[in-house]
């Protein structure tokens, strides 16, 4: 017999002698609890509403029971009502889930909006299934942002083709800590993999007609659950501790703008069918959605039920599961108030910023969405970290020769201060990238000028447009492109992101929308990987852990430094003058000089005793003068097996399209004027 049982905890919470179920519904008017044993469905009601929780006590069932629910309420589209019990219903909070979701017409919860659909979606559904709250002992890197380079990762496409990984464990949790992947990001210096979405999400059904699937993931559903295509909770607890014993922190993109519900057409699988007004923001009355996300709804983050959701969520993924931060998609959304309005103190991103479990992990916000004011680069507040776009753009129109662009490479060189240096947010605020998972891999950058996503039958429509990009005629002269780039993104102030296979030469054949393709396009192929470069990355990456003046917490401005009367960041031309304000407008101007010290800011001591000097040259060969000083070379992106060796000359020969770092010891005080 089914007891009253406790409303504090939602979900369901093995206890003494059976489980406790809670469910949050405001607008039900009674709640089904569907048990699973032995192939036949068991229906419950729960007894007891508190507040706006409904709750029950089942004894005699632990962890391992199938179960869902059925929510009785009003058929009233026209009032933001979808409520309908012939659909089992998988619950917010479950921890894991029976198996994958894919769509099926049985999942459809009306018939337009005139009135439900009879038909039972139980055939067609998962379970959600119980499980034990455990939260293990971690043992975290704890790896400090100044040292912090991210390496973004599909969860199955990174190891589902590698040969050196078991076959049993490719595409999976388990594959992804696997010696042959832990020892190829020690290789490269990275220190945190984020993973795509690894929530439970559906198959939509635009996907399925057209014989794909939804590969990215960003379609969730069971917002607690691990996708269970990759493995479960344990699975995926194994791959964590995997990978925090090699030192390298688990970050993972997480969904909390929309659900995979879909916009009014789509799938009664959870929320909608719950409290469809409380879970979504409404428009017309209810009867439609808002969408800011461009799937076809949008998550009510303003809801205090809401964003209790977001927030028990986060706390399970750190700590039941381990992961060490995240990114969040389409941040901006969890932004936006009840009026649809972005504010840096959003009720969900204040949670965040003051929960005790929360506020000590990594937190990147993808800083946009497409509803209005959705662009907010540099509008987050602290401790978030936000995605770059600006910084990839510049790095990649500076290095195709795009005129005028010497100004934009220096800024983000520099960390991006105009856009991040408010508010006392640090250098580390900006995540560096210069390509991800949405867009093209750096080699397709190099070989595709236009886009070429033929492949997710939509007309080559889909994608970005603008993805200041070049098909350049021989391997030589890309291999040289992508050099030059890598080595930029490792020189520059803020955190370092790499897309897998990046490193490798990886394609996906001009393909710039990727998430549909479950297949050797997406995938990361490792036939014929190319070893240098990937030996040259974590040659790059060595030199700026090694460096802390290359990552450093405080913004340089050219102020004058107080240990050595010189400022912390000189830009020169290659004739060794500094530029003037005509220099800085030579649209033709290619190549850019800077030496880089610690932040006169900075406690004295904080970025080491080192200066170092780059050059980027996107133009012809050229002769450089070094600044004064006995400077070493340590990298030249040009020829990549150069050895690290002391550089008597007065000036570097630097070849097209390349890269050179140096770096020299401060030894003490000189003048300015000695200095140029």
């Amino acid at each position: 017999m089914i007891r009253p049982g406790d409303p504090r905890i939602l979900g369901a919470t093995p206890g003494e002698g059976g489980v406790n179920f809670a469910l949050f519904s405001a607008h039900a008017e009674r709640v089904e609890l569907c048990l699973f044993r032995g192939g036949e469905e068991e229906r419950h009601t729960l007894p007891d509403r508190t507040g706006d929780i409904w709750h029950g006590f089942v004894p005699g069932i632990g962890a391992g029971t199938a179960y869902g629910y059925r929510v009785h309420g009003p058929w009233a589209p026209d009032l933001g009502h979808r409520f309908n019990p012939a659909k089992l219903l998988i619950d917010p909070y479950a921890r894991a889930l029976s198996g994958p979701l894919r769509w099926d017409p049985m999942m459809q919860g009306g018939i337009g909006i005139s009135r439900p659909d009879m038909l039972d979606s139980a055939p067609v559904m998962p379970r959600s299934l119980v499980c034990h709250t455990e939260r293990p002992l971690w043992h975290r890197p704890d790896t400090p942002l100044a040292r912090t380079v991210i390496y973004e990762a599909h969860p199955k496409g990174l190891t589902v083709c590698h040969p050196e990984v078991p076959e049993d464990l490719r595409g999976r949790y388990d594959g992804l800590a696997s010696e042959p992947i832990i020892a190829h990001l020690k290789a490269l210096g990275v220190t945190a993999l984020e993973l795509l979405p690894c929530a439970a999400f559906i198959d939509d059904r635009f996907l399925m007609e057209k014989g794909l699937t939804n590969y990215w993931g960003y379609q969730p559903v069971g917002f607690f659950a691990p996708e269970p295509r990759y493995g479960g909770p344990e699975a995926f607890r194994r791959m964590v501790r995997g990978l925090h014993a090699a030192g390298i922190e688990v970050l993972v993109d997480v969904v909390f703008n929309h659900s995979g519900e879909g916009g009014a057409p789509g799938p009664t699988l959870s929320m909608r069918g719950i409290d469809n007004a409380c879970y979504y923001r409404l428009a017309e009355g209810g009867r439609a959605y808002v969408n800011v996300t461009g799937t076809g709804n949008t998550l009510n983050c303003a809801h205090p039920y809401v964003l209790r959701l977001v927030t028990d969520c986060l706390r399970h993924w750190v700590e039941e599961l381990g992961v060490d931060g995240f990114r969040f998609d389409l941040a901006a959304t969890m932004g936006r108030d009840a009026t649809g309005s972005f504010s840096p103190e959003a009720a969900l991103l204040s949670a965040i910023r003051q929960d005790p479990v929360l506020r000590g992990v990594k937190l990147i916000a993808e800083p946009w969405d497409i509803g209005p004011g959705g662009y907010q680069l540099g509008n987050f507040p602290w401790p978030f970290m936000e995605w770059n776009d600006r910084y990839r753009d510049g790095v990649r129109r500076f290095w195709r020769r795009d005129r005028g662009q010497m100004p934009e490479l220096a800024r983000r060189i520099a960390g991006s201060a105009e856009i991040f240096d408010r508010d006392g947010r640090s250098a580390m605020a900006s995540v560096n990238f210069v390509t991800a998972h949405d867009g093209f891999t750096l080699h397709d950058v190099v070989s595709y000028t236009e886009k070429n996503n033929a492949a997710n039958g939509e007309g080559n429509r889909d994608g970005h447009n603008a993805n200041h990009s070049e098909a350049l005629p021989d391997p030589v002269s890309k291999a040289a492109r992508k050099r030059a780039m890598l080595a930029t993104l490792m020189i520059s102030q803020g955190v370092p992101m790499i897309l897998a296979g990046d490193e490798i030469g990886n394609s996906q054949a001009g393909n710039n929308n990727a998430y549909a393709q479950d297949n050797i396009i997406g995938w990361v192929n490792w036939t014929g990987a190319d070893v240098e470069l990937a030996a040259f990355v974590g040659r790059m990456a060595a030199i700026r852990h090694a460096h802390p003046v290359l990552h450093q917490r405080r913004f340089l401005h050219s102020k004058i430094r107080h240990q050595d009367g010189i400022r912390d960041l000189i830009w020169r031309l290659p004739s060794g003058a500094e530029p003037s304000a005509q220099d800085w407008l030579d649209p033709e101007a290619r190549c850019l000089c800077v030496e880089i010290r610690g932040a006169a800011e900075g406690p004295q001591g904080e970025a080491g005793s080192t200066a170092v000097f780059v050059i980027c040259n996107a133009g012809p060969m050229v002769d450089v003068r070094l600044p004064e000083g006995r400077w070493r070379l340590l990298a030249d992106s040009a020829h990549p097996t150069r050895p690290e060796a002391d550089h008597a000359a007065v000036t570097s020969c630097v070849a097209a399209q390349s890269v050179q770092l140096f770096a020299r010891p401060i030894t003490g005080p000189i003048s300015q004027q000695e200095h140029i």
